[in-house]
């Protein structure tokens, strides 16, 4: 079975000098930035209800994400020279990244939220349409007549907002 293959661009080189291992950093804090301003708006927006606007932010969000990923991966090329020739900036980097990681956190249970309450509406309507499904007719033993295959009906619910 074959899967289509992700391309992920390579990582650039090992920074060769000092200035350009702090670009690195540099770099990366500024894509975590950017991406913490889309998540906090996501979880704004989504703590607000606004799903369908939150859902106009994924492919900011993807980007961002892409470039975060690339930024990791390139600061682990360059990580035990930037120790050496700006530790103050990584441990600047590190420090934002503890921020960056705890905002995460705060959206993945926003989000986690939503989807617990809205699979809470769609489970209360279902049972709500089955229930007037029901017959509420009782069978010659004096029990509660249990509804045939042709009276329970599936709930058809459109993911599109």
């Amino acid at each position: 079975m074959n899967h289509p293959q992700r391309q992920t661009p390579a990582p650039r080189p090992v920074a060769s000098t000092p200035a350009e291992a702090r670009k690195l950093a540099e770099d990366m804090m500024e894509v975590m930035s950017a991406l913490l301003a889309v998540v906090e708006r996501e979880t704004e927006l989504v703590r607000a209800g606004k799903v369908a606007e939150a859902m106009k932010l994924e492919s900011q969000k993807s980007e961002l994400s892409r470039r975060y990923l690339v930024g990791v991966e390139n600061l682990k090329n360059v990580q035990t020279h930037l120790k050496q020739v700006a530790p103050e900036l990584l441990a600047t980097l590190r420090r934002h990244h503890e921020t960056f990681h705890g905002m995460l956190q705060v959206n993945l249970t926003v989000l986690a939220t939503a989807h617990a309450v809205s699979e809470g509406i769609v489970r209360g309507v279902n049972a709500e349409v089955q229930r007037n499904n029901m017959p509420n007719g009782y069978t010659a033993a004096g029990q509660r007549a249990a509804p045939s295959a042709r009276q329970v009906r599936p709930l058809a619910v459109s993911r599109s907002l």
